[in-house]
C-alpha cells in the first residue's frame, strides 16, 4: 500500500520526455547553473559508465577526462537542473558498469561505435 503511495507522489515529479541513452554512450548534459540571479546553462560531456535508481531517484554517472585527470560526474535524470542529454555517440559494451575504465589511459578508454538507426 505505501509502495503505491509513494508511486502516486513520484509520478507528478518525473519528466515526460526522458532522452533514450544507454551506458557507453557519449553524451552533452546541459546543467542549468544559477550565479546570483542570473541562470545559464552549462555543458559536461562524457561517456555514461553507470545508471542506478529507478522512478524520481534514477541517476546516471558520466565519466570524462579535464587536464589528464578523470573527473566524473553525477547526475538525476529527472532533476529540473538537467536541462537536456544529447546523445552524441552510441558505444558497444558488454558490461552494466564500466569502472575498467577508471584504470585505463588514452586510446584505451575508447569504446566501439555501435551504428543505430534513425527513427522519424
Amino acid at each position: 500500500m505505501s509502495q503505491q503511495i509513494l508511486e502516486h507522489v513520484e509520478k507528478s515529479y518525473l519528466k515526460e520526455k526522458v532522452p533514450f541513452f544507454e551506458i557507453g554512450d557519449n553524451v552533452d548534459v546541459h546543467t542549468r547553473i544559477l550565479e546570483g540571479t542570473k541562470e545559464r546553462i552549462q555543458v559536461f560531456s562524457g561517456v555514461v559508465i553507470a545508471r542506478s535508481g529507478s522512478g524520481s531517484r534514477e541517476m546516471f554517472t558520466v565519466r570524462r577526462i579535464v587536464q589528464g585527470e578523470g573527473v566524473e560526474r553525477k547526475f538525476p535524470l529527472h532533476s529540473p537542473k538537467i536541462a537536456d542529454v544529447v546523445v552524441k555517440r552510441h558505444g558497444i559494451v558488454k558490461r552494466a558498469k564500466l569502472y575498467y575504465l577508471r584504470d585505463r589511459v588514452g586510446k584505451a578508454t575508447k569504446l566501439k561505435e555501435r551504428r543505430v538507426k534513425k527513427t522519424g
